[in-house]
């Protein structure tokens, strides 16, 4: 039997529970601060709150975190590591992931996404439902790339930022740590640390906005 814990019952938790069904866990349980209120997720049990998995943590074969917000995301997922869990990535079977690739504990990636040669992913990130990124790609901790998003090649993508769904980002782009490209957008350009952009072409929304990823 192959025993996993999710931190976050949330709709992403969902995904993440049935991709990890389809790769061969056995039983899935749930914990969430929510908890007694929130004490079921469709078919799985909600078990406890975070700080109850610590006292469980060695019960369980694997440990992922599936919230949305990118930075309750990371911190999460950097207590199971001091927690001394076996933190784990999940990568659907229908994605299409180079052997060069390389995907940091902690992140998830679904269905029908590509990653491409030369690529890296950080821990706890997020790579959505047919998303694509393209060779050489560079992607730190806690980023969300959101379903349909485009990457061309040998972008960087900073710490928690949040590509919206359906954009797409031109080659050799930089975007830094906190940044939210807002859905469709198409950035052309580098995005500075803590910014919104939105629009073809992607333009700043709120100069110096800081958003709570």
């Amino acid at each position: 039997m192959k025993r996993l814990a999710i931190i976050g019952a949330s709709g992403h938790g969902k995904v993440v529970a049935e991709l990890a069904e389809l790769l061969g866990w056995t039983e899935i349980v749930f914990f969430d601060d929510a908890f007694p209120q929130v004490n079921q997720v469709e078919v799985w049990t909600v078990r406890g709150k975070t700080e109850d998995l610590w006292e469980q943590i060695t019960d369980f074969d694997g440990c992922i975190v599936a919230i949305g917000n990118n930075l309750i995301r990371r911190r999460k997922t950097q207590d199971i590591l001091i927690n001394q869990g076996n933190l784990v990535s999940l990568i659907h079977p229908s994605s299409s992931v180079s052997k060069y690739t390389v995907i940091e504990a902690g992140s998830v990636v679904m269905a029908g996404a590509i990653i491409n040669p030369f690529s890296k992913i950080g821990s706890a990130c997020i790579v959505n439902t047919l998303a694509s990124i393209d060779h050489d790609c560079v992607l730190a901790d806690g980023v969300h790339i959101s379903p349909g998003v485009n990457l061309a090649g040998a972008v960087k993508i900073g710490q928690q930022s949040w590509i919206g769904i359906g954009a797409s980002v031109k080659q050799s782009i930089s975007i830094g740590d906190d940044v939210i490209v807002g859905a469709g957008a198409v950035v052309v350009s580098d995005v500075a640390k803590g910014l919104v952009v939105v629009g073809i072409p992607a333009k700043v929304k709120n100069i110096g906005y800081k958003h709570k990823c």
